[in-house]
């Protein structure tokens, strides 16, 4: 994709590309993804359910992504961002009652605004920051492994063989409550970031994706590591979109971006 141009015209331009892939084992690709350039977001979506449940639970988390307006500021779009994921999780808790199916959704988004960027997840979906050569992971895995890890209850290797490693302890769809993580920090030219579905880090190591990155415009950089997974066995649909950032001046090290948790209910989401 050429570059774009930021909405907020501050010099910085977007260069982004996706790809996504039902993978060498699964009937039904049940991942979903949003590229909007034009407001400064991207989303994967990774369902959880039956087949075509799945499918349902992304396609409705993407679908209410691209009805978010142009942001008047950073936290207009962190609160329209918000208020579609509580969205689209009434309306996947109502289609589970009404069914009798259980069905959910992660989600991982990328927002830009001025010299600003947000993580904002539920879920397994992972967004990696690429930044002077180095790569790092700026979500944390809401996984049951990924939990004991953290309280220090397993070792990482431990948690690697882990056999309930997938169980994902937060989605979207999943219960009355939307539970977020979000992670800020400043922008700076030459960043790249990457956004997956587990499908791609379940195969690929960190060090790996950055070197398959390595040189390559974000058109090539996402089918390499696709052809890589799928080289692997890709026993997952896997989707990955890369965002190139151009033209911004440095502003310091945002190595340890700050987070903060936003729990969403009934009494305090929009109903829109």
């Amino acid at each position: 994709m050429p570059a774009r141009r930021s909405p907020q015209d501050n010099g910085l331009t977007f260069e982004t590309a996706a790809a996504s892939h039902v993978g060498c084992v699964r009937g039904e690709n049940q991942d979903a993804f949003i590229a909007r350039s034009d407001i400064g977001l991207w989303a994967v979506a990774d369902g959880v359910g039956g087949l075509s449940d799945g499918q349902l639970a992304s396609a409705t988390m993407v679908e209410a992504l691209a009805t978010i307006g142009p942001p008047a500021t950073a936290a207009d779009l962190l609160a329209q961002f918000e208020e579609r994921a509580w969205q689209a999780n009434r309306a996947l808790r109502r289609y589970a009652v009404e069914k009798e199916v259980s069905l959910g959704t992660t989600v991982v988004a990328l927002l830009v605004f001025d010299d600003a960027y947000a993580c904002v997840w539920a879920g397994d979906s992972r967004l990696y920051l690429v930044r002077d050569g180095a790569i790092s992971c700026v979500s944390e895995d809401h996984t049951e492994a990924a939990a004991l890890l953290k309280r220090g209850l397993v070792t990482a290797e431990e948690a690697q063989n882990w056999p309930r490693r997938n169980i994902i302890t937060r989605a979207i769809g999943v219960v009355d409550e939307v539970e977020l993580d979000i992670a800020q920090g400043k922008a700076e030219d030459g960043d790249v970031f990457v956004l997956c579905s587990d499908g791609l880090n379940t195969h690929l190591a960190d060090a790996e994706i950055l070197a398959l990155l390595a040189g390559r415009t974000p058109r090539a950089a996402c089918d390499a590591l696709v052809d890589a997974t799928l080289s692997r066995g890709a026993t997952d649909n896997v989707t990955v979109i890369v965002v190139c950032l151009r033209g911004h001046e440095k502003t310091g090290s945002t190595r340890n971006p700050r987070e903060r948790t936003v729990l969403m209910s009934r009494r305090n989401a929009a109903d829109g």
